[in-house]
């Protein structure tokens, strides 16, 4: 969800310019930061990001340049004014009045005071084009950043299928362990159980730590994956239910793998787990 676009609107008073940013998020948290834009616009605006972006955190900036000539008619004089004299009754005449007149000029509200004003009715579809480049500028940049995000978080995703083909091949390997740590535990109690008993035994042991179940619903979960990814338009949220189930699955193995290599081959799933739910966050 993360973007940018610029768009220049020429008025007949100046530049105005218009910037859109857009950080991840659950849902559109709109801000118009600047007090150009007519109140009656305002409504308008947000629907059209909100429409137009979907999620995040969209911050819209406008910003205006007087044209030449025009830059006079930005002073508020009666503002101008009451600092000059404010400042000369509180330290004097100075010795450079133009220098103390550039300083008030960058206090609040003595510049650009009228700045509200600078679209007139019959501009506003200047403006309203101007936005729609900068929108489709940001949506182009989230198509291109989108190309790399599929292609990274696809690939972590098979990745993820090709390590449990490894805690598949080491599923042999487990058994003989488990099997001899029963038969060491048995001998150190001196205990010396019928053939059919310690076969129970290994049944029950092996059934309590068989994760036959975790590997199925794990292989489903990431064919879910890559089916709502490819499928649908919005798909960032289900992507987020569905990696917290391939997570569980995964948890799961790994306490009930009693495999040195398996918890390896875990703690590889659960890295490449991660770095897909940092990524999917930044998808729409």
């Amino acid at each position: 969800m993360t973007g940018y676009g610029k768009a220049e609107a020429l008025l007949s008073s100046g530049t105005l310019t218009l910037e859109i940013r857009t950080l991840n998020g659950k849902s559109a948290d709109i801000n118009i930061k600047t007090s150009l834009l007519p109140k009656d616009k305002e409504l308008e605006v947000r629907k059209l990001l909100a429409d137009k972006l979907i999620r995040g955190t969209i911050d819209l900036y406008v910003t205006f340049e007087p044209a030449a000539g025009n830059g006079a008619h930005s002073i508020n004089e009666a503002a101008f004014r009451e600092y000059m004299a404010s400042t000369v009754a509180a330290l004097g005449t100075p010795a450079d009045p133009a220098t103390l007149a550039a300083a008030i000029l960058r206090l609040p509200d003595v510049v650009d005071a009228r700045k509200a004003d600078v679209i007139g009715p019959d501009e506003w579809p200047l403006v309203a084009d101007a936005l729609d480049r900068a929108l489709a500028q940001l949506m182009d940049y989230r198509a291109t950043e989108g190309v790399a995000l599929y292609k990274d978080v696809t690939t972590r995703v098979k990745g993820i299928l090709s390590l449990y083909d490894g805690v598949e091949a080491l599923e042999g390997e487990r058994i003989q362990t488990v099997r001899e740590k029963l038969s060491k535990a048995i001998e150190e109690l001196a205990a010396k159980p019928s053939p059919e008993r310690f076969e129970q035994e290994m049944i029950f042991y092996l059934e309590k730590y068989d994760i036959n179940e975790e590997k199925v619903r794990l292989r489903q979960h990431c064919k879910y994956f890559m089916e709502t990814i490819d499928q649908e338009p919005y798909p960032g949220k289900k992507l987020g239910f569905i990696l917290q189930e391939m997570g569980r699955e995964i948890n799961t193995t790994g306490s009930k793998a009693n495999h040195a290599g398996i918890q390896q081959l875990v703690v590889r799933m659960k890295d490449e787990l991660e770095k897909v739910r940092e990524q999917s966050m930044n998808i729409l």
